[in-house]
């Protein structure tokens, strides 16, 4: 039987730790984005010897407890050998509900047996993959850095797409980086991926700032909001994929609210609702450091320096600290991942996302 994400309700009340972990697995990555949010990322990423290992996994996963969502990142995860022994040592540890990897779908052959090995070991888990297209041929190709990469992630997608019939567990989809160079470009796109065979959800990304290109996020909310109501209009219409897991409607219901809030944020330039980064969420980094969101520079704290115990970490007073001061502090930003916990566990936004649900 799956591991059910309604075993976390009481954290829509009691919002005492974490139920969700982003962990970027490696900084090494085989694309050349220039909107590459990841400082150090790249083909020529150093310090694969100071990575987390797999031992120290297996050592920090169950000082996290059960988890909601577990999200691979990077860099580009499907470079680390381990990977798969990686998701295991947390699916073991952690029972999580889901598990997402994104991926540039730069090693199609790599990522389709990786993602059976995973699926094969995780079957009470959903693994969803997200294969990123920022563009159609070669300004995908440009945008990343990558001749022929276009090709390579369409063959990726393919490759998943023929594991679903023999894995119930899958979910693929595909991600797009909203940037200022496509986001006037969006609507080929939308209407690519949305007849891509093998289906998937389509979402999007806003760039993030980037030490490469200061101005790759310098977003036109209205072109934002295009897209949004393109996704959203498919999704009421049926005429777009939609997930395949328990729960699926609730959740294409908060992709639509989280959508109009990342809208919102874009135009006003302020927090629209309460944050629980460092609450119900955790990045760790593949040093070791454990920050409460991607977007902060305050670490609260290496692991490795307390005994790889989570817990012990989250208890201290530098980390107690830093999380009262994102609670308090009025910085904003349009991170996806975040905003999903912050809606689903926020009853205040309970009626909207009712609305939502019911138009699907």
């Amino acid at each position: 039987m799956r591991h059910s994400p309604w075993r976390h309700w009481p954290a829509v009340l009691a919002k005492r730790r974490p139920i969700q972990l982003t962990f970027f697995v490696t900084r090494r990555c085989n694309a050349r984005c220039a909107f590459c949010f990841y400082p150090g990322a790249g083909p020529a990423a150093a310090g694969q010897d100071t990575e987390f290992s797999l031992d120290e996994v297996r050592r920090t996963a169950p000082t996290l407890g059960s988890l909601l969502w577990l999200a691979f990142s990077g860099g580009e995860p499907f470079v680390r050998g381990d990977l798969v022994e990686l998701s295991r040592a947390f699916y073991d540890a952690n029972r999580p509900a889901l598990m997402l990897y994104s991926t540039n779908g730069l090693l199609p052959e790599r990522i389709a047996d990786m993602a059976e090995r995973i699926l094969a070991h995780c079957r009470d888990t959903t693994v969803a993959i997200k294969v990123s297209l920022d563009g159609i041929g070669e300004e995908h190709d440009r945008l990343r850095g990558t001749p022929g990469g276009f090709e390579r992630a369409l063959r990726t997608h393919r490759l998943l797409a023929g594991l679903r019939g023999r894995h119930a567990n899958l979910e693929i989809g595909v991600n797009t980086v909203l940037l200022r160079e496509n986001q006037h470009r969006l609507d080929a796109l939308l209407d690519f991926v949305r007849r891509l065979p093998g289906g998937g959800v389509h979402t999007i990304s806003v760039a993030r700032r980037s030490p490469r290109d200061a101005h790759c996020a310098d977003i036109d909310p209205a072109a934002y909001r295009h897209a949004a109501e393109r996704l959203a209009g498919d999704l009421r219409a049926r005429r777009a994929p939609t997930y395949r897991f328990a729960g699926a409607r609730l959740k294409a219901a908060q992709d639509v609210v989280q959508r109009r809030l990342i809208h919102d944020t874009l135009v006003a330039r302020r927090r629209q609702i309460p944050c629980y980064a460092g609450r119900l969420n955790l990045v760790l980094t593949e040093r070791g450091e454990v920050f409460a969101c991607e977007m902060s520079d305050a670490s609260l704290g290496n692991v490795r320096d307390y005994g790889y115990d989570v817990r012990r970490l989250l208890r201290a007073p530098a980390a107690r600290a830093a999380r009262r001061a994102i609670a308090d502090d009025a910085c904003h930003c349009t991170h996806e991942c975040y905003f999903i916990t912050n809606i689903l566990f926020n009853p205040r936004l309970y009626p909207a996302l009712a609305r939502e649900y019911l138009r699907l």
